[in-house]
């Protein structure tokens, strides 16, 4: 996340590995990022910014969470983790989407772009994948 400072990014990186550690997809992002460097992660979460400032601009361009706009940046989305992250399978991404409204520090975070945007992006998420994944 883009605000989080060195020790905050640690709690997360903590968190993760304590919830998903024993999975293929958190092997996988281990393995793939392994020897990113901090520029690196720095500019994965940018473009992870970018994304989330353009699902922000849905809801003022009369965009509904199942619009043609908004399904593509959700697909935009899932290949972006996929390329850089872990492949981002509809199950994994059906829980990003409720992680990012259940989570205070998502929802946080993401509706620095715009009021709502977490909340946004999550039905946009179920409305691609549902969440019955």
């Amino acid at each position: 996340m883009k605000t989080a400072d060195g020790n905050e990014f640690e709690i997360y990186r903590s968190e993760a590995e304590q919830k998903w550690g024993g999975t293929a997809a958190y092997a996988e992002y281990s393995a793939k990022t392994r020897d990113y460097s901090e520029e690196k992660f720095g500019d994965i979460s940018a473009g992870m910014e970018k994304i989330f400032g353009r699902f922000a601009g849905c809801p003022e361009n009369g965009s509904a969470p199942d619009s043609p706009e908004a399904q593509e940046l959700v697909s935009e989305l899932q290949k972006y983790i996929t390329e850089n992250l872990y492949t981002c399978t509809d199950e994994i991404l059906a829980g990003l989407g409720r992680m990012y409204t259940s989570d205070e520090r998502f929802r946080r975070n993401i509706d620095r772009h715009g009021e709502g945007t977490a909340g946004f992006i999550s039905r946009a998420i179920e409305a691609k994948v549902g969440y019955g994944h």
